[in-house]
């Protein structure tokens, strides 16, 4: 049976409306602060940066805490183009029973997998 999803209630990444965000020149220091440069090099367009098909790609932000080992959060928004094909090792995003889910697909023994990745701390 074919699974549906109203996709009509995700935030469409063809907005018109697009913000150019300032690219700064300097690096930003992983260990001890240095000043920051107050050159900006350019503006960066998000959508430029993260949409390449607008017509099959939209935004769902993250739920529960099952992915956490792949460095997903809940509440982080997702960037989803649905044109590119699900491959074995990937994150995905798949319809299950009408409900959208993320996880990692897997291959095992000629089979499809969804695995969650939990984050463990020691």
């Amino acid at each position: 049976m074919p699974l549906s999803v109203n996709f009509s209630i995700f935030n469409p990444a063809n907005s018109p409306n697009r913000v150019p965000l300032p690219l700064f020149t300097g690096k930003v220091a992983a260990g001890f602060p240095s000043p920051a440069d107050d050159y900006v090099e350019k503006n960066l367009d998000l959508n430029e940066l993260l949409v390449q098909k607008p017509a099959a790609t939209f935004f769902v932000r993250s739920q529960g805490e099952s992915m956490l080992g792949a460095g997903i959060h809940p509440n982080d928004i997702l960037v989803v183009d649905r044109s590119l094909e699900a491959v074995s090792g990937k994150v995905v995003i798949c319809a299950i029973n009408g409900e959208l889910t993320v996880k990692r697909l897997e291959r095992v023994n000629d089979q499809w997998q969804l695995k969650a990745e939990i984050f463990i701390s020691l």
